[in-house]
C-alpha cells in the first residue's frame, strides 16, 4: 500500500498547462465509489479539496527550481510524501533522493549521518563511509524534523548551504556536493525560531520556499477519497471486495483525525483486518474518541505558571497511561511521529522513574 497515496503519475484536476505534466486519470475502481470517479493526483499525493489542490499547485511551482523547500505540517499529513513528489517533479529526479530523520538520529552520531567519516575516525570506524550530502550528490536530500536538530549541528549545515562544501569526520579535505536541501518540521518554524530551537539564519535558508501541508482535518472530502483509496488497495491485495458500513462513513467525517493520513491508513487496515466483510471503523479508534465523546474527567490539568516542558511532559505520560502504555496508539493520539515520542520519552527517563509517571499522571487523567 502507498502512504498517501500512489506509486506514479501527474497533477490532476488542475489547469492544464502542459498537457505531459496535468491529465484526468480514470480510476477504473468500481469499489472506490462514486466520490472517487475521477482522482485528484499530484504524483504520489492524492486529494480533491481545496487546500490540496493549492498543495498541487505550489508543487508545481517550486519542483522545476533549484530552490531550498521547507514544508510545515503536522505528523501524519505525509511532508516526506510531498518532498518526494518535489524531487520526482525536479529536473533531478533521475538522481538520488536521500531521507534522514534528524529527531530519530542522536547527537552524537548525527554529524556523521549528514558528512560521513574517514577510516579510523572514531572507535569502529573500519573504512571511508559517506554521508547523506555526498550520497545525495546531484539530487535532493530530505531533512525530516529539523527543528530536532542541536544548535551546534544547525552551524554545520548552514555553513554547507551556503559553501556547498564540508568535511567528512576525520578529513583534511573539504569535499563538494550539489544538493538541493528539503527540510520538513512538525512545529511552528517562527516559534521555534522565537524559543531559539532553530537559528534565524538557518530558517531563511531553508525557507526560500515554504510549504504549508494541511491536516486531514482541512481536507474535507479528502477523507473519504483516501479511505476509499485504502480499502481498494486492500481488496486488491487480497483478492476481496469488503466495503465500509454507512455509520463508518458517517463516522469517518465526525472523527478529528489527530495522526491524519497515517492515522486514518492504520485504522482502515485494523477495521479490515477485524471485519469479516463489513467494516466497522469505530472499533478500530476506541480508546481515541471523537469530539463528541470526549468525556470531561479524561484530562490533564495543568497549572498556570507551569514550565512549558513540565505540560508536554504531563501530558505525555498522561496519554501514555490512558492508552495502556501502547507508544504507537499514544503518537497517534498527540499526533506526533513515534520517533520523536521515544525521543520525548528518552529524555524523561534521566529525570524520573518513567513508569511511575505514566501510572501516576495516567491515573491523575482518569481521576
Amino acid at each position: 500500500m502507498s502512504n498517501g497515496l500512489s506509486t506514479d503519475g501527474n497533477v490532476v484536476g488542475m489547469p492544464a498547462q502542459n498537457t505531459k505534466e496535468f491529465t484526468v486519470i480514470p480510476t477504473g475502481t468500481q469499489e472506490l465509489g462514486a466520490s472517487c470517479n475521477t482522482e485528484h493526483r499530484c504524483g504520489d499525493l492524492y486529494g480533491a479539496s481545496e487546500n490540496m489542490l493549492h498543495l498541487f499547485n505550489m508543487i508545481g511551482k517550486v519542483a522545476p527550481t533549484n530552490a531550498n523547500v521547507l514544508i510545515v505540517g503536522e505528523s501524519g499529513t505525509g511532508k516526506e510524501l510531498v518532498a518526494s513528489v518535489i524531487h520526482q517533479k525536479s529536473k533531478e529526479s533521475n538522481q538520488p533522493f536521500i531521507a534522514l530523520n534528524c529527531g530519530a538520529v542522536s547527537p552524537q552520531l548525527i554529524e556523521a549521518e549528514l558528512f560521513g567519516s574517514e577510516r579510523g575516525s572514531f572507535t569502529g570506524s573500519v573504512r571511508m563511509q559517506k554521508g547523506c550530502f555526498e550520497r545525495a550528490d546531484g539530487g535532493t536530500l530530505f531533512l525530516d524534523e529539523v527543528t530536532e536538530m542541536s544548535l551546534d549541528m544547525q552551524v554545520k549545515l548552514l555553513r554547507v548551504l551556503e559553501t556547498n562544501r564540508f568535511y567528512r569526520i576525520g578529513a583534511d579535505e573539504e569535499t563538494e556536493v550539489k544538493v538541493r536541501v528539503v527540510a520538513a518540521t512538525n512545529r511552528d518554524p517562527l516559534e521555534a525560531v522565537a524559543n531559539g530551537t532553530l537559528r534565524n539564519d538557518l530558517f531563511y535558508r531553508l525557507a526560500v520556499f515554504p510549504i504549508h501541508v494541511p491536516t486531514l482535518r482541512e481536507r474535507g472530502e479528502d477523507i473519504h477519497l483516501l479511505a476509499n483509496l485504502f480499502l481498494a488497495q486492500l481488496n486488491e491485495e487480497e483478492g476481496n471486495n469488503k466495503h465500509f458500513s454507512k455509520a463508518s462513513y458517517r463516522l469517518l467525517n465526525e472523527y478529528s483525525w489527530p495522526g491524519n493520513v497515517r492515522e486514518l491508513k492504520n485504522i482502515v487496515h485494523r477495521s479490515y483486518i477485524l471485519a469479516d466483510q463489513e467494516l466497522n471503523i469505530k472499533l478500530s479508534i476506541n480508546p481515541v474518541k471523537t469530539n463528541a465523546s470526549i468525556q470531561a474527567e479524561d484530562c490533564v490539568t495543568v497549572q498556570l505558571g507551569s514550565k512549558l516542558a513540565d505540560a508536554e511532559q504531563r501530558l505525555i505520560c498522561a496519554t501514555l497511561g490512558h492508552c495502556g502504555g501502547n507508544k504507537t496508539l499514544t503518537a497517534e493520539v498527540l499526533g506526533v511521529s513515534l520517533k520523536t515520542l521515544y525521543n520525548r520519552l528518552n529524555e524523561y527517563q534521566t529525570k524520573l522513574f518513567l513508569p511511575d509517571a505514566i501510572k501516576h499522571y495516567g491515573m491523575q487523567a482518569r481521576n
